[in-house]
This record gives structure tokens, C-alpha cells and sequence, in this order.
């Protein structure tokens, strides 16, 4: 019995020991691990993968594995056993792994077998080993283009292996997802290319006049063909070719009338294109040529022009305006394509005969011939020559007094002195050649004789003829003269009298003034232009600048050293016009520019520039007379001396039409009248019906009334003209003295006269203002007087009817009384009337009174009668013209 007990506890002992000694072993695994796992995944696919040997199997608990344990508390992994026995595990990640964000793991990995028993006591760890983990990318982004817009220049002309170049970027981690493997224009129908670098190129040579600016779309696609969801604009400019000029100027500018100076070129600059200049000389030119005579000058009639240029009086216009009194002008040809400017245009078949009581009778030896003349080179080998004015015998003989010609291009002068005032050689023809004659352009003509001394102003500058030839004067003769513009009258010497030697070209404003020359500041000032160019703020230009402008303003030259400062030059150089109502249209602007460079046989060359100066049409103003039109005065004041005033209550004003500047609907703007100031150049007061009966009845101005004043007057049977440039005030007060005087006013029952006023030598006129003069006549005029048919009293039989029944027949008695009666109740009712109007005219008289002694002075003028006014010219007196 106690040899069993002893033998259990051996075995006992046995087991217990055997037990102890099962899990001798460790788990076994591989040395190292490489792992991979898809982005956004959680299984890790390992190489090898991932098992764990124990020799201790079969035995339970010792052979199995229990655990793997990772080392690495930042590896977002974790190992789990799939299977105890055979050892296999698997690795996953524990929550969603970014290759974004960390593409690859390290970390350590061990297996635990389940030890002795199910607590997993005395368990055994396996040796460490290394896992290496490669996260795989997935194609999650599309490329984005680094910058928003791309812009580029390039220059015209020029073929580019790479104009600009556009980078896109992915954020994807790996190489195939990251990489922009493509770059595409997805534009149409472009002269560029793109390679897969993202270099963009032009496929043919740019034109800047073609097209200035491209803009095309770039798209990007990654190696994983994924496209980028926006595209890029590129902007390319196309700029062309360094030349050498100006830039930065318009080749219209527009000018409003009344603005002053305008800058011609506020913003243009010289490009040298990186040349060193040492001087630069620039040349603006303002060609006017076809505007007028030659540039934008004052359109009023020669006599009113000299009146305000101060010339001395006298002169007889040869080529005035055709009319009733100057009739010899109507048969040429005038240009009626000018602003009221009075041009005839003379095609070498055309002239006129001066009349005799128009023709200075005596030149005396100082005199002045002045013109406005056009004229081209003549047709032929041999020019004959073309006569502007000539005065040759009328009759007879064919000789000349005096002319003035074009021959061959060269202006001659002829004067021939009669042989009672010289009899001697003397000196006849005189010649000028100059480039003006033939250049058909307007330029003006003054002849100044003193004789033997001929002087010669073209456009105010003074030439000396370049030959004289003598002659014997002229012996007398009893023969008339005549004197004639456009060709010469060759009376004697051929069978048929007739014009010779015509004049091809256009003419205005000849006259001819005896007994005195021209000054030079009055002759400047009737051919003076009112545009030209200008510099804007002088005061302000850099003393180095060196400028010159011609007499007439149309062409100024600027030279500097400086770039610079020549910019800042040319930027003020200007275009002014100071006449009120210019005339409208392009002026044309020529820029010429010449430079020197350093040291250089070569130097750069600026092209030349041409621009237009648009003159904008002016407001026109309407002239507007108003008053009384209709007077009743009685006959005995139309007897007194000084005759009644016919315009005591005129009034004259001109107003122009603008735009409403507040209203939004431009194409259908109203228009806002506004009264301006302007002069005027004459107002005529026309007599309507039957002309004034000479020494009977006319019409008066008191020469006080023109004193301090611009003005001067004709008068005649036919009506009055005032004329001169000056304000509308002043010529209503002038109208308003005007008087009509009738010392046998019995004859009349009314009288009728038409008013009328210009600026700008008719170009703008007024209404026509009629006044109506009626006469009262009191009985005893009646009876004074014969009356006209018209007025023979008729006794009508109903008449006698109703005042003297049938049934009684008055007496010789009754008939005179009544008549008595009659008569007193008429001169009562007249006296009443007359007293009544006398008040009226004396209140009217001393308010004008009034209102012309504030302006009357006590300087010296005369009053000139119009020679080429018919039907009776009004005497002049003392002070009553």
C-alpha cells in the first residue's frame, strides 16, 4: 500500500516537471516585413506574409500564438491573429491612412505564443522584427495651375521657342498621380502651341496692326490622365516693332469755338527706342490753305475791315459786292463756297469796266493798290500776261496808264506819268519774282507809291523789285480812260474795241487809295489771320528750349537738347482761334522731326506725323430788331429842322440755340436760347416805294451820334447805310438818332422803311424790321394843298339825303353854318391830338438824350459818302449827315 502512494507521488512529481519544461520554445517570424496599403484602405498586404512558428506545436497553448505586438505608439496599424494555430496574422491600419500625408512606416512587430496555459501565463515572445509599410496613392486631385492668369509681351514679327511658360501642381503623393504629364491649348483657331513642359510658343510671326492682344485657355492633365477642373488664361500683348517716332497722339482733335488754346498733344512722346540723341529740331505746321484766303481772317467787307484796322479813308473798293449801285460786278464769278467771304474767281474770259464816277480821278504820286490774289502758273511755253487792273485809253489809241499784271510768274507794275508832270526818262514797269505768285495759295497784295519809290508787302513782309525799267511819260491827249479788273481794254488800234490779256486765278478786296500810302501796321493787320498755332503756358517752358514761330503763326520750330524737355515742348504746343463764328472744318497739322545722335555716322530717323485740327460748326445767332412799326405824326413836324425819329424804341439782340445739358435723352435734346454779344458790320435802313424826293424829304443823322464809335454812314435817296464793326448797343443808339424830314409833307400820307442789320459781311442777318410812317394832315392843309386823285373829296347823294329831309330844303345860311361847325369841332379835335403827341415826342426826346451823351466825345470824325450810291447822294453840312 504505501509502495502504490510512493509510486503516485514519483509520477506526480513527474508530470508536474514534464509540464513545466512543454513551452520551451519561441515563437518564430521573419526578420523584416514589407508592407503595402492603399490610401484610404485598412488591409495591409505584407511580403511575406505575416505567420508566426512555434516548435512547441502541437502542444496546446505552448505551439499556438496568441499575439502580435506592434512597437511604435505613432504606426496607425494594428496585427490581429487569424489563425492560433497555424500562426497566420494580418496587419491593418486603424483608421484611414493619407499617402498625403505620410507615405511609408517603419516599426516593430513580435509574436507572443499563449504560453502555458488558457491565461496565457509564462507566454514567450518571438524576436523583433522590422515592418516597413509603403502607403499607394490614389488619383484623388486634379492639377491646379500656380498662377491665376498668365500675361506675356512679344513683339511683332518674331517667331519665340517659348513666350511664357504655365506650371500646374497635384497634391497627390506619388510620382504617377503628382507628375502633370500634358499641357493643352483648348482655344481654337490660335497661332500658338504648347508642349508638355507648359512652354508656350507662337506658330507664325504676329502682326500689331493685325490683332494687339491674344487671350487663349490652358488646361493640365496629370500621368493618371486626370484633367485640372479650371483652366488658365494667358494673355499675350503684341507690341509692335521698335520704330523710332512719336507716339501717344490723336490723329483727330476737336475744337469748340470760343475755347481759347486747346493742347494739340497733351500726352505724345518721342520713342528712340533706346538711341542717345544729342538735339532733336521738330517742325508743327498748320496748313490752312483751304480755309478762306488762305486761314480763318475776319469775313467782313473791305471798307468795314479797314475802318477797324485804322486805314486811312478814301479808298474805292474795285471789286465790291454786286447790287443795284454796284452793278458792274455782276457778270463775274463769285466763289460762294466761302463763309461771306466776297471772292471772284476769274477763269481768263471774265473782266469788268469800272465806271467812271467810281474811277479815282487823280492818283496824285502817293497811292496804294491793294488785293487779295490766287494764282497758279500759266499754260503755255510762253505766258501772255494776265492783267488784274488796268487803266488804258478808252478810245483811239491803245495806251496804258497804269496796270498792274502777272507775267511768266513775275508781278510788274506799269505807270506811265503824263508829260505834263515830267519830261523826262522816268522809271515805269517795275518787276518782282517771287515764289508766291504761282504757288495757289491765297496771299495779300499791297502796293505802296511814293513815286519814284515803288514798294511791294506780300502777306505784310516788305520786297524791293529786283528790276526797273524807264520810260518817257505819256504825252496828253484828250482821250478818255478806262479802267478795268481782270483784263485790259484795247479801245484803239483794232477794228472792234475788246478786252485783252485776261486774268487766269481769284481776287478780293481790290482797291486802290489816292493821295496816301499804307502803313505797315495797317496792312499787318488786313491780312492778319485769327488761327494759328500756339504754346500753352510759356512761361513754363524750359529756357533751353529754343522755339520760332512765321509772322502768321501756322508753323513753329522747336529745338532742345534734352529729350525730355522736347516732350514736355511738343505737349504744349496749341491750336487757337479768336474769331467768335470761325469757319468750320479740318485744318490739317504736319509733324516734322530731325535728330542727331553722339558721335555717330548713322543716326535714327523719325518718320513724319499728319493729324487733323476739327474746327467745330458754331452755335449761329439769330439777330433779332424790334420796336414800334407803326408811327402817326403830323405833317407840320415832319417840317421842323430836325424831322422826327423813326426808331426811337428799337431794340436789337441775338441769341443762339444750345443744348439742354440737363436733359438725358441727347438725340432729342431741346434747345435753350441764350443771348450773347457779338458785333455787327452793318445795318441798312431802306426806303420802300418810291424813292425820297430829292431836295423835298430825307433822312438825317447828326454827325455826334457817330462820335467814340466804330461807325460810318452813307446816304441817299434810296435809304441809309451805317456800317463798321461794332457792338449792337452802339448801333442802337446810332438807328435810334436817325431822322426823317419832310419839308413838303402834303404830298405824302405815308412813308415806309425796311431795317435790316449783318454780321460778318451777311453771313448772319436779321429780320427784316418794316416800319410804317403815317402823316396827319389838318384841314387847312388839305385846302393848301391840291390833293392827288385819290384824295378828291366825293359828294355822294345819300349823304345829302341824310342830313337835309326831302320835305325841307335848307337855306344858303343853314348849309354855311353848318359847315362853320363842322370845321371848328375838326381844328379842336386836331389841336387836342397835337398838344397830346408833342408831350409824347419831347418825353422821348430828352430820355434819348440821356442816354447819347454818355457815350458822345469831343474827338474829331468825318462822315464819308458812298461815290457808287445812285439816285441823289445827301449833301453834307456841318453836323448833319
Amino acid at each position: 500500500m504505501l509502495r502504490t502512494v510512493g509510486l503516485l507521488a514519483v509520477v506526480a512529481l513527474g508530470l508536474s516537471v514534464a509540464h513545466t519544461k512543454v513551452n520551451k520554445h519561441k515563437p518564430w517570424i521573419e526578420t523584416s516585413y514589407h508592407g503595402v496599403i492603399t490610401e484610404n484602405t485598412d488591409i495591409v498586404l505584407l511580403d511575406p506574409p505575416l505567420v508566426a512558428l512555434d516548435k512547441d506545436a502541437p502542444i496546446p497553448y505552448a505551439g499556438e500564438i496568441c499575439a502580435f505586438n506592434i512597437h511604435g505608439l505613432e504606426a496607425p496599424f494594428e496585427a490581429v491573429v487569424l489563425n492560433g494555430t497555424s500562426g497566420e496574422g494580418q496587419l491593418r491600419a486603424r483608421g484611414l491612412v493619407d499617402c498625403e500625408l505620410q507615405k511609408e512606416y517603419t516599426f516593430i512587430i513580435q509574436a507572443h505564443d499563449c504560453g502555458s496555459g488558457p491565461g496565457g501565463t509564462e507566454g514567450k515572445k518571438s524576436h523583433k522584427a522590422v515592418v516597413h509599410i509603403q502607403v499607394n496613392d490614389v488619383n484623388e486631385f486634379a492639377p491646379v495651375f500656380r498662377e491665376p492668369q498668365y500675361r506675356a509681351a512679344v513683339t511683332e514679327g518674331k517667331i519665340y521657342d517659348s513666350i511664357l511658360q504655365v506650371e500646374a501642381t497635384d497634391q497627390d503623393c506619388s510620382p504617377q498621380y503628382s507628375q502633370i504629364c500634358n499641357y493643352q491649348i483648348i482655344t481654337t483657331n490660335t497661332p500658338f502651341a504648347i508642349d508638355r513642359n507648359g512652354n508656350i510658343r507662337n506658330t507664325e510671326k504676329l502682326s500689331y496692326d493685325r490683332q494687339q492682344q491674344y487671350e487663349i485657355q490652358v488646361t493640365a492633365w496629370d500621368c493618371g490622365q486626370k484633367r485640372a477642373l479650371h483652366s488658365v488664361p494667358v494673355c499675350i500683348d503684341v507690341k509692335p516693332v521698335c520704330k523710332p517716332g512719336w507716339q501717344g497722339w490723336n490723329k483727330r482733335v476737336d475744337y469748340e469755338p470760343g475755347t481759347g488754346s486747346k493742347q494739340l498733344f497733351p500726352k505724345m512722346h518721342l520713342e528712340t527706342c533706346g538711341g542717345l540723341l544729342s538735339s532733336v529740331r521738330t517742325t508743327v505746321e498748320l496748313q490752312t490753305s483751304h480755309i478762306g484766303k488762305g486761314c480763318d481772317r475776319e469775313t467782313y467787307s473791305e471798307k468795314s475791315l479797314q475802318k477797324l484796322c485804322g486805314a486811312s479813308s478814301g479808298s474805292t473798293d474795285l471789286l465790291p459786292a454786286p447790287s443795284t449801285a454796284t452793278n458792274w460786278t455782276a457778270s463775274l464769278v463769285t466763289d460762294s463756297g466761302r463763309d461771306s467771304d466776297l471772292i471772284f474767281r476769274f477763269e481768263g474770259h471774265q473782266a469788268a469796266k469800272i465806271p467812271d464816277w467810281v474811277v479815282p480821278q487823280n492818283l496824285t504820286d502817293q497811292f496804294t493798290i491793294a488785293t487779295w490774289m490766287k494764282h497758279g502758273p500759266s499754260p503755255g511755253l510762253r505766258a501772255e500776261k494776265e492783267t488784274l487792273l488796268c487803266n488804258s485809253d478808252k478810245t483811239e489809241m491803245n495806251r496804258h496808264h497804269y496796270s498792274l499784271y502777272v507775267h511768266n510768274c513775275r508781278l510788274v507794275f506799269l505807270l506811265r506819268r503824263d508829260f505834263t508832270q515830267v519830261d523826262t526818262f522816268r522809271p515805269a514797269e517795275f518787276h518782282w519774282k517771287l515764289e508766291q505768285i504761282c504757288d495757289k495759295e491765297w496771299h495779300y497784295y499791297v502796293i505802296n507809291v511814293e513815286f519814284p519809290v515803288v514798294t511791294l508787302y506780300v502777306d505784310g513782309v516788305t520786297y524791293d523789285p529786283y528790276l526797273v525799267t524807264d520810260d518817257w511819260p505819256i504825252h496828253p491827249s484828250q482821250i478818255d480812260v478806262q479802267l478795268t479788273v481782270g483784263a485790259c481794254w484795247q479801245g484803239g488800234e483794232v477794228t472792234k474795241p475788246r478786252f485783252t490779256q485776261y486774268f487766269r486765278g481769284s481776287l478780293s478786296g481790290l482797291t486802290i487809295r489816292p493821295g496816301k500810302i499804307e502803313s505797315q501796321k495797317v496792312i499787318s493787320c488786313l491780312q492778319a489771320c485769327k488761327e494759328g498755332l500756339d504754346i500753352n503756358s510759356l512761361e513754363s517752358l524750359d529756357k533751353n528750349i529754343k522755339f520760332h514761330f512765321n509772322p502768321a503763326q501756322s508753323i513753329l520750330v522747336m529745338e532742345g537738347e534734352d529729350l525730355e524737355n522736347m516732350n514736355a515742348a511738343v505737349r504744349k504746343v496749341s491750336y487757337i482761334n479768336s474769331r467768335q463764328f470761325p469757319t468750320p472744318g479740318i485744318r490739317r497739322l504736319h509733324i516734322s522731326t530731325a535728330v542727331q545722335c553722339f558721335g555717330e555716322d548713322t543716326c535714327i530717323t523719325i518718320p513724319d506725323i499728319d493729324a487733323v485740327v476739327m474746327v467745330l460748326q458754331p452755335s449761329e445767332p439769330r439777330i433779332t430788331i424790334t420796336g414800334v412799326e407803326r408811327l402817326s405824326w403830323p405833317a407840320s413836324d415832319l417840317r421842323e429842322p430836325g424831322g422826327i425819329a423813326l426808331f426811337q424804341d428799337l431794340h436789337i439782340i441775338s441769341t443762339v440755340t444750345r443744348a439742354d445739358a440737363t436733359a438725358h435723352d441727347t438725340a432729342h435734346r431741346p434747345g435753350v436760347l441764350e443771348e450773347i454779344i457779338h458785333n455787327l458790320d452793318y445795318c441798312d435802313i431802306l426806303v420802300l416805294g418810291e424813292e425820297l424826293r430829292l431836295g423835298q424829304e430825307s433822312l438825317q443823322l447828326q454827325r455826334s451820334a457817330l462820335l467814340g464809335k466804330h461807325l460810318d454812314a452813307t446816304n441817299s435817296t434810296s435809304g441809309m447805310s451805317i456800317y463798321g464793326v461794332d457792338s449792337m448797343s452802339n448801333y442802337e443808339q446810332v438807328i435810334r438818332q436817325v431822322h426823317y424830314s419832310n419839308w413838303q409833307p402834303g404830298q405824302v400820307t405815308e412813308r415806309r422803311f425796311r431795317l435790316t442789320c449783318s454780321e460778318l459781311n451777311g453771313r448772319y442777318t436779321s429780320n427784316e424790321f418794316n416800319l410804317e410812317v403815317s402823316v396827319q394832315h389838318r384841314l387847312t392843309d388839305v385846302h393848301m394843298v391840291a390833293p392827288p386823285q385819290y384824295m378828291q373829296v366825293v359828294h355822294h347823294p345819300s349823304m345829302i339825303h341824310d342830313l337835309f329831309p326831302s320835305h325841307s330844303v335848307p337855306s344858303a345860311a343853314t348849309v354855311v353854318i353848318v359847315m362853320c361847325i363842322a370845321a371848328l369841332v375838326v381844328v379842336v379835335v386836331l389841336g387836342i391830338y397835337r398838344i397830346h403827341l408833342t408831350h409824347q415826342q419831347e418825353v422821348k426826346f430828352a430820355e434819348m438824350a440821356k442816354e447819347t451823351d454818355t457815350t458822345w466825345d469831343d474827338s474829331a470824325l468825318t462822315i464819308t459818302v458812298n461815290p457808287m450810291e445812285v439816285g441823289g447822294i445827301s449833301s453834307l453840312e456841318d453836323d448833319v449827315l
